[in-house]
């Protein structure tokens, strides 16, 4: 449920400084990474090691990336635009590691609308580079959509 609602704070309120943007980033790569890291943990009793351990590393990925855009962003300040290549590329990766899961029919559904959103994420990414505001849209959209998977689930 938080996820859906800190989606909607995302898409309803985007932020007007890159500075701030970066720290929204960094709080959602935070989030997101230790969602995703628990629920590697979680999969370890139901599938092998690979799938599990996969999904542990792309949430300390993310949990990383999420603390570089918390605390210095400021310093580097042209990561503003790389934003969306990074955040893209997690959720493709996710996404991939969903559908090779196979967990049941909503997380696979889940999986292919990451990895969509991944694709948009690196596609606008070119667009973006002087507006980085549209990360926090895009955020929004995959924090609803795991937020809902979730409450489905």
């Amino acid at each position: 449920m938080l996820s859906v609602i800190l989606g909607l704070i995302f898409i309803i309120f985007p932020m007007f400084s890159s500075d701030l943007i970066s720290i929204i980033v960094g709080l959602s790569l935070l989030y997101f990474g230790i969602c995703t890291a628990f629920m590697g943990f979680n999969m370890k009793r139901d599938f092998d090691n690979t799938i599990p351990n996969i999904t542990i590393i792309i949430g300390i990925i993310a949990i990383i990336f999420g603390f570089l855009f918390l605390f210095y962003i400021n310093a580097l300040s042209f990561i503003t635009g790389i934003q969306f290549y990074i955040v893209g590329f997690i959720m493709i990766v996710f996404g991939i590691t969903g559908l090779i899961s196979k967990m049941n029919r909503i997380s696979t559904f889940t999986s292919i609308l990451v990895l969509i959103m991944g694709i948009v994420a690196i596609a606008l990414a070119i667009f973006a580079l002087n507006q980085p505001i549209y990360i926090a849209i895009i955020i929004g959209v995959v924090l609803i959509i795991e937020g809902i998977t979730m409450i489905l689930d």
